[in-house]
């Protein structure tokens, strides 16, 4: 004969207690908000570099797409007779 454990319909089995839209929720925002505190935050001057890192990048690569853009445009121009 098997023993029944805890957990498997016996009386001792621990009654599961249901949490509404609001509590879910509610320990949703807490969750956020404990995660936050974990985060190391950078400093001014470490914001400031990054910031000019991700412009200067974006230039080159903009200024890299329209430089190709230009030059095919041009080829399909010259290749298709173009008469201006």
């Amino acid at each position: 004969m098997a023993r029944k454990r805890p957990g498997d319909g016996s009386p001792k089995a621990k009654k599961v207690r249901r949490i509404g839209l609001f509590g879910r929720i509610g320990g949703f925002v807490r969750e956020v908000v404990s995660e936050l505190r974990k985060v190391i935050w950078p400093t001014r001057k470490e914001l400031l570099t990054y910031t000019g890192i991700v412009i200067g990048f974006v230039t080159v690569m903009v200024a890299i797409v329209a430089l190709l853009d230009y030059g095919f445009a041009k080829a399909v121009l010259f290749s298709f007779g173009s008469k201006s």
